[in-house]
């Protein structure tokens, strides 16, 4: 039986500097490995987890975006990380990690969306499909995403480690998590400006295609703040922490350059 919120680390254990790791969507932690051998990061201690029904993770306690958030904030302080990054879902969990008040500190955020209209129309077909008519829908998506990593541009045997992690899913958990996340996304809030007050060095990274993107709205604010930094990764990425270990890396690197002295 797998473990909740399971980890996977590398780095010295002593390291002076230490980063908490949330994959995306259907990911398991193994999903951030191309990143975490990245010489940028030599010497820190990087702690990846799977997030609670991603890639067969056990599905356990509360997996609204809040929730998974506080959770997050805990390992986060147990592992006494100073900076925190996410892909896709794990950017939202990282987002609201900051806004709740749940980590203080740099923030990376990759893939991230920050509204409705920012995630992809077929996807959110799919999440209101399956809760309309059972989980079918979700379930043929899944026998999909496989078939669709083949032409991710990874290295052969990471590849393979996706595939598998993508077959784990099980749609009925993913519903129960995408339907919240969701319902997070569609609040009556500005993430974007949210972000901009925050006061803490953030980082918004998409690439130029493939993996969502901001609203002309979105991207002015950001834009606009003084701690928030938006890095545009040349070309069709749809899968950052994957396909562009190095250029995430550097964003992580640059990120983990802003943490106070203590």
């Amino acid at each position: 039986m797998r473990e909740a919120w399971e980890l996977l680390t590398a780095g010295p254990d002593d390291a002076e500097r230490s980063v908490l790791l949330l994959p995306g969507g259907a990911n398991a932690a193994r999903s951030f490995d191309l990143v975490m051998a990245e010489p940028a990061l030599a010497g820190v201690r990087l702690v990846a987890t799977t997030l609670p029904g991603m890639a067969g993770a056990p599905l356990v306690g509360d997996v609204s975006v809040p929730g998974l958030a506080r959770r997050a904030g805990e390992l986060a302080e147990l592992h006494s990380c100073d900076v925190v990054v996410g892909f896709s879902h794990g950017a939202t969990v990282a987002l609201e990690m900051l806004l709740g008040g749940h980590f203080r500190g740099p923030v990376v955020l990759l893939g991230i969306s920050l509204t409705t209209a920012d995630e992809a129309a077929f996807f959110r077909g799919v999440v209101s499909a399956s809760q309309r008519v059972g989980s079918w829908p979700m379930a043929v998506l899944f026998r999909l995403l496989p078939l669709m990593a083949r032409s991710a541009k990874t290295p052969a045997s990471h590849k393979r480690e996706l595939i598998e992690d993508l077959k784990q899913n099980q749609a009925a958990a993913a519903i129960r998590l995408l339907g919240p996340y969701l319902d997070y996304l569609a609040a009556d809030r500005d993430y974007a400006a949210e972000l901009a007050a925050s006061g803490c060095p953030v980082w918004v990274v998409h690439a130029e295609k493939g993996d969502g993107g901001l609203t002309d709205t979105e991207r002015d604010t950001l834009l606009a703040a003084a701690d928030v930094t938006v890095v545009t990764i040349p070309g069709a990425v749809f899968l950052l922490p994957d396909e562009a270990p190095q250029q995430t890396a550097a964003v992580v690197a640059d990120a983990l350059s802003r943490v106070p002295d203590n």
